[in-house]
């Protein structure tokens, strides 16, 4: 089952995104999908904020991993610019980890992913306007629902 949420700001995008992060526990994994400039990482700062991450989180585009400490640790990936060199990095690391995953560009990755996991889309459909596309796939994402 997909649900769909539409935010009209940035600070309605990243609440829904902090109420996700106070759901996840440890080894979840959620992929972010979405054009450039849909708002992944501020989609991230949200969710980093219901894990009680004080620190300001930006994009890792060219670090492609930045760890951040909170209740959970996140682990926070864009896999953009891997094109194969994935397993040099050990992301299998962190994906299988006691943290919670947040990977950018999931599907350049998709073979290495595991089969559960969070899956999110975001469109822009305006300026200030998103559509949040989750879907979960495993039992223990179903749960997301309660969140939502």
């Amino acid at each position: 089952m997909m649900y769909t949420i539409k935010t009209n700001s940035v600070e309605e995008t990243q609440e829904i995104a902090r109420k996700i992060g106070k759901w996840v526990s440890s080894g979840m994994i959620l992929t972010l999908e979405g054009d450039l400039g849909a708002g992944k990482t501020t989609f991230t700062k949200g969710f980093a904020k219901g894990l009680d991450i004080t620190r300001n989180v930006n994009s890792p585009t060219f670090n492609i991993i930045k760890e951040y400490q909170g209740r959970i640790p996140l682990y926070h990936m864009d896999v953009y610019r891997l094109e194969g060199g994935s397993d040099d990095i050990g992301l299998d690391d962190y994906l299988f980890g006691n943290g919670v995953c947040v990977v950018e560009w999931a599907s350049l990755i998709e073979d290495l992913l595991p089969e559960e996991r969070l899956d999110i889309k975001i469109y822009r459909e305006g300026e200030n306007q998103r559509r949040i596309e989750l879907t979960p796939i495993g039992k223990i994402y179903e749960s997301i629902r309660k969140v939502l």
